[in-house]
């Protein structure tokens, strides 16, 4: 979902130094990469794959279709188009997660008009032994709120019991809702809201462990422990400054969180995931959205991107003044 002053952001980032990391650069794409594929322009969502070491599946956001792409972090190219049957035609496709056994699950789960549609989609498929291009069936579950429809961007899956949680996004701040323990291709599955979130959250992401949740908004994110869904905060997240900062996920062995953002050839940027092997993530930065911090590239720029930051946060506020006026 598009916001004017995400808009703006990405005007002011064109004046900034390009510092995304490459797996061509040295290294493995868990560094980071670029989405290569001129398909993907709006990459919304982003899951690390357990199956297939080093690839990460996105998709767009919408008026793309019922497409998942499998991109290989070693070089950006797109090795895998899924195209989904089962499904109706998508609305506002924002997350992806990976579940027990390698299922993939999909989250259609935008409000384009602000909140009102009185139901959203999950749809769960087997994720590809092979990668290459094919169609796959997928089941398609009617998801509704006990409070009411809402806005959400953010889906995970728990790693061992496959529940489905997702959290609404709101300006100040929403909450993470819950699923059923089964979701159910025949009813609606209503998700019940159980802890409150301190972001205005457009992704999420849970650790392999599902031990942390990750949570990113524009301009920051914050870290929990995840304690039985009863999440507790333990920090802020160092977030790269994006010019619309989408995703988040964990890297398949815990160790990094990789940022998506939106546009052609639209970078993935690395950071160290907090508890993730080297205690980092967690470091002072520019304060930006929620009092969270953002951080410089680590080859020099760290004022330019402050400098940015600065800037965009008080265009951010003109916007929320204009829009509350």
């Amino acid at each position: 979902m598009r916001r004017p002053f995400a808009l703006l952001a990405a005007t002011l980032l064109l004046a900034a130094p390009a510092v995304p990391a490459s797996a061509a650069d040295g290294g493995d794409g868990d560094e980071g990469f670029a989405i290569k594929d001129p398909r993907v322009t709006e990459s919304s969502g982003l899951a690390a794959s357990r199956l297939h070491p080093g690839v990460y599946w996105t998709h767009n956001d919408s008026d793309d279709g019922p497409y998942l792409y499998a991109v290989d972090s070693a070089t950006g190219e797109t090795v895998a188009r899924l195209t989904l049957t089962g499904v109706g035609t998508p609305r506002d496709v924002e997350a992806i997660s990976v579940g027990p056994g390698n299922r993939l699950f999909v989250g259609d789960i935008g409000d384009n008009l602000g909140g009102s549609w009185p139901y959203v989609w999950i749809y769960e498929l087997p994720e590809p032994k092979k990668l290459q291009d094919a169609t796959v069936r997928a089941t398609q579950y009617v998801v509704k709120y006990s409070d009411g429809p809402r806005d959400a961007e953010s889906m995970v899956v728990h790693p061992k019991t496959g529940r489905v949680y997702l959290i609404d996004k709101k300006e100040e701040g929403g909450h993470l809702y819950e699923g059923p323990a089964e979701l159910s291709a025949s009813g609606d599955n209503v998700f019940r809201p159980i802890a409150p979130v301190e972001l205005w959250a457009t992704d999420a992401a849970l650790s392999p462990d599902g031990q942390r949740l990750a949570v990113r908004g524009y301009f920051g994110g914050i870290h929990y422990a995840w304690n039985d869904g009863g999440i507790q905060r333990k920090g802020r997240l160092s977030v790269p400054l994006q010019g619309q900062g989408e995703s988040v996920t964990y890297s398949a062995d815990g160790t990094r969180l990789m940022y998506g953002s939106e546009g052609t050839e639209s970078p993935v940027e690395s950071r160290e995931a907090p508890g993730g092997g080297g205690g980092g993530g967690d470091g002072e930065g520019a304060r930006a959205e929620g009092g969270e911090s953002t951080a410089g590239d680590g080859n020099g720029n760290t004022v330019t991107v402050v400098a940015a930051a600065v800037v965009v946060a008080v265009l951010f506020a003109l916007v929320r003044r204009r829009r509350r006026g």
